[in-house]
């Protein structure tokens, strides 16, 4: 009978799923309380006209905006499109983050020098090769 109380029976099926459920669960929570305590009132002091609504009623700066907006799905899809050129080596992941760091980088510098552009370059070559290196080299991620 004492034994009955030190053994463990683990359902491989669904013993992966805890772990996340928790999390899940834990994240939810969380995401409530911020609604409760943060956006709640923030909303009611819109509703008051004590505050604006972010970007709906601000000045902004469209172009880098929307570019942003346009940047950013280009380079998910750009990735797959790329990486099915070269299978099973990260280059598309490589060489289209190149690309983006690039494209954003330049589109939010604001003193275009030759040092600054040297810098953006640089960065642009050596962020993403590092990053690739390290995941598809060092810890044999696979990547688009």
């Amino acid at each position: 009978m004492a034994s009955d109380l030190f053994d463990v029976s683990i359902d491989f099926e669904t013993s992966h799923l805890f772990f996340p459920t928790l999390v899940h669960w834990i994240l939810g929570g969380l995401l409530a309380l911020i609604l409760i305590t943060k956006v709640a009132p923030f909303l009611a002091a819109v509703k008051r006209g004590e505050r604006a609504l972010p970007i709906v009623s601000e000045s902004r700066d469209n172009l880098r905006f929307f570019a942003t907006l346009a940047l950013i799905p280009a380079y998910f899809a750009l990735m797959a499109i790329v990486g099915d050129l070269f299978p099973y080596t990260g280059y598309g992941f490589l060489f289209v983050s190149m690309a983006f760091v690039l494209c954003m980088s330049l589109l939010y510098l604001h003193d275009w020098t030759k040092k600054a552009l040297v810098i953006v370059v640089v960065n642009a070559v050596v962020a993403p090769s590092l990053a690739w290196f390290v995941l598809a080299k060092l810890f044999t991620i696979t990547l688009p």
